[in-house]
Protein backbone atom coordinates (compact mmCIF):
# COMPACT_ATOMS: atom_id res chain seq x y z
CA UNK A 1 0.00 0.00 0.00
CA UNK A 2 2.35 2.28 0.82
CA UNK A 3 4.76 1.63 -2.20
CA UNK A 4 1.40 2.60 -4.36
CA UNK A 5 1.30 5.69 -2.52
CA UNK A 6 4.72 6.79 -3.38
CA UNK A 7 3.96 6.45 -6.93
CA UNK A 8 0.72 8.12 -6.62
CA UNK A 9 1.96 11.34 -4.94
CA UNK A 10 5.20 11.19 -7.53
CA UNK A 11 2.48 11.43 -10.39
CA UNK A 12 0.53 14.10 -8.94
CA UNK A 13 3.80 15.76 -7.82
CA UNK A 14 5.37 15.70 -11.48
CA UNK A 15 1.60 17.10 -12.96
CA UNK A 16 2.23 19.86 -10.93
CA UNK A 17 5.43 20.34 -12.04
CA UNK A 18 4.87 20.45 -15.50
CA UNK A 19 1.87 22.99 -15.13
CA UNK A 20 3.84 24.89 -12.86
CA UNK A 21 6.28 24.77 -15.71
CA UNK A 22 3.82 25.68 -18.37
CA UNK A 23 2.26 28.85 -16.42
CA UNK A 24 4.00 29.61 -13.46
CA UNK A 25 6.08 32.59 -15.12
CA UNK A 26 2.51 34.19 -14.56
CA UNK A 27 2.61 33.83 -11.00
CA UNK A 28 5.55 35.84 -10.86
CA UNK A 29 3.27 38.84 -12.26
CA UNK A 30 1.81 38.69 -8.73
CA UNK A 31 4.39 36.93 -6.50
CA UNK A 32 7.94 38.38 -7.96
CA UNK A 33 10.36 36.21 -5.90
CA UNK A 34 8.78 33.09 -7.42
CA UNK A 35 10.71 33.87 -10.70
CA UNK A 36 13.81 32.09 -9.65
CA UNK A 37 11.93 28.86 -8.78
CA UNK A 38 10.24 29.12 -12.28
CA UNK A 39 13.45 30.09 -13.79
CA UNK A 40 15.06 26.57 -11.95
CA UNK A 41 11.66 24.83 -13.05
CA UNK A 42 12.14 25.75 -17.33
CA UNK A 43 15.79 25.05 -16.69
CA UNK A 44 15.56 21.52 -15.69
CA UNK A 45 12.48 21.21 -18.43
CA UNK A 46 15.06 22.74 -21.19
CA UNK A 47 17.99 20.57 -19.65
CA UNK A 48 15.77 17.17 -19.74
CA UNK A 49 14.56 17.58 -23.40
CA UNK A 50 18.06 18.88 -24.69
CA UNK A 51 20.21 15.72 -23.00
CA UNK A 52 17.09 13.13 -22.60
CA UNK A 53 17.75 12.77 -18.96
CA UNK A 54 15.30 11.10 -16.94
CA UNK A 55 12.99 13.11 -14.59
CA UNK A 56 13.16 12.05 -10.58
CA UNK A 57 9.52 12.14 -10.38
CA UNK A 58 9.58 9.57 -13.35
CA UNK A 59 12.23 7.28 -11.58
CA UNK A 60 9.98 7.41 -8.16
CA UNK A 61 6.84 6.48 -9.69
CA UNK A 62 8.32 3.92 -11.87
CA UNK A 63 10.04 2.42 -8.75
CA UNK A 64 6.73 2.52 -6.65
CA UNK A 65 4.55 1.17 -9.09
CA UNK A 66 6.89 -1.95 -9.88
CA UNK A 67 7.38 -2.20 -5.33
CA UNK A 68 3.64 -2.62 -5.44
CA UNK A 69 3.62 -5.26 -7.53
CA UNK A 70 1.66 -3.27 -10.62
CA UNK A 71 2.79 -2.55 -13.86
CA UNK A 72 5.53 -0.19 -14.34
CA UNK A 73 5.82 3.15 -16.33
CA UNK A 74 6.80 2.25 -19.68
CA UNK A 75 10.38 2.98 -21.06
CA UNK A 76 9.45 5.87 -22.61
CA UNK A 77 8.48 7.49 -19.04
CA UNK A 78 6.10 9.90 -17.94
CA UNK A 79 5.44 12.26 -20.80
CA UNK A 80 4.23 9.96 -23.18
CA UNK A 81 2.50 7.38 -21.05
CA UNK A 82 0.07 10.12 -19.49
CA UNK A 83 0.20 13.08 -21.79
CA UNK A 84 1.31 12.59 -25.17
CA UNK A 85 -1.22 10.58 -27.19
CA UNK A 86 -4.07 11.22 -24.61
CA UNK A 87 -3.72 14.91 -24.13
CA UNK A 88 -2.18 15.68 -27.59
CA UNK A 89 -1.53 13.59 -30.76
CA UNK A 90 1.89 12.23 -30.34
CA UNK A 91 2.95 13.69 -34.16
CA UNK A 92 2.21 17.32 -32.01
CA UNK A 93 4.85 16.80 -29.81
CA UNK A 94 7.08 19.76 -31.13
CA UNK A 95 4.19 22.13 -31.64
CA UNK A 96 3.14 21.14 -27.46
CA UNK A 97 6.76 22.17 -26.55
CA UNK A 98 6.80 25.26 -28.92
CA UNK A 99 3.16 25.68 -26.82
CA UNK A 100 5.02 25.90 -23.76
CA UNK A 101 7.59 27.94 -25.15
CA UNK A 102 5.48 30.15 -25.92
CA UNK A 103 3.35 30.47 -23.03
CA UNK A 104 6.33 31.34 -20.32
CA UNK A 105 8.10 33.53 -22.83
CA UNK A 106 4.97 35.60 -23.29
CA UNK A 107 5.24 34.98 -19.31
CA UNK A 108 8.50 36.49 -19.14
CA UNK A 109 7.95 39.07 -21.12
CA UNK A 110 4.61 39.96 -18.76
CA UNK A 111 6.93 39.92 -15.94
CA UNK A 112 9.21 42.31 -17.03
CA UNK A 113 7.14 44.60 -18.31
CA UNK A 114 4.97 44.75 -14.88
CA UNK A 115 8.54 45.71 -13.23
CA UNK A 116 8.68 48.50 -14.85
Amino acid sequence: MMYRLVADAAMVVHFLFLAYMAVGGFLAWRWRRTIWAHLAVAAWGVFSIVTGVECPLTLAEDWGRRQAGTEGLPASGFIDHYIEGVIYPEAYTNLARLGVVVLVLFSYVGYVLRRQ
